[in-house]
């Protein structure tokens, strides 16, 4: 629908996603009547450097949104997880498309799924130790009301069109994404493919890279890829 020139704001939502995904060709989960899964249109008209923003700024909006409609404290784990008591609740992915002769994003679709309920059968083995959702429920929830105030705090940080809310340097949303992080002073695993490499989370950078150190005194800042809190996988 980007393709075809769906304008900026064009929201999309799905009762159930048969083939959810996340991250690094991770599926997500997606079972009817469940949770909040939507994708929002977004064409920023940024240089690609500064589509990096998109995820965080949105980890904020849902962030605020779930504490408005369901009152959990939400932590962030860098740079797209949302976490209620050191669990997953929420995914977003950001899916761009660049110009080739403008270097510009032409469109984003940005994509969230939350797990506002249980299903009755759980969740799948491989994700049950780690995913939770934000009411013990058998209903639907206030979802309407949930993607209400996600998109209300969005364009409230978009400004639709590529406000400097979203993107300037650094964003003003930048300090709440710092202070709900639970990666910062932690140690961690730096993933990149079967390589983990243990260091600890010392910083968020004002483009959203998370500065870590390593176990030899080396410090990197990431600017992609995925970590791990240690303490949660033990």
């Amino acid at each position: 629908m980007a393709a075809a020139g769906a304008p900026a704001g064009y929201v999309l939502v799905a009762e159930e996603q048969t083939a959810g995904k996340g991250r690094l060709g991770r599926s997500f989960h997606s079972p009817a009547n469940h949770g909040v899964y939507f994708s929002l249109l977004l064409r920023p008209g940024v240089p690609a450097s500064d589509a990096a923003f998109i995820t965080p700024a949105a980890a904020v909006a849902v962030a605020l949104a779930i504490e408005e409609v369901y009152g959990a404290r939400v932590g962030i784990k860098w740079v797209n997880d949302l976490l209620v008591d050191g669990k997953k609740v929420c995914g977003i992915l950001t899916e761009t498309v660049i110009g080739a002769e403008s270097g510009l994003v032409e469109s984003a679709v940005l994509g969230i799924g939350v797990n506002v309920t249980m299903p009755e059968s759980g969740y799948p083995e491989d994700i049950k130790a780690v995913a939770a959702a934000l009411t013990d429920g058998t209903g639907s929830g206030d979802r309407c009301r949930l993607i209400a105030a996600i998109l209300d705090n969005t364009a409230a940080a978009s400004k639709t069109g590529g406000g400097s809310l979203f993107y300037a340097r650094p964003p003003a949303w930048l300090a709440e994404y710092r202070a709900r992080s639970v990666d910062l002073g932690q140690d961690i695993y730096v993933i990149s493919g079967a390589d983990r490499r243990a260091a600890k989370a010392i910083g968020i950078d004002d483009v959203c890279g998370l500065v870590v150190q390593y176990e030899d005194g080396e410090t990197a800042t990431l600017n992609s890829g995925e970590v791990s809190i240690r303490a949660i996988e033990n």
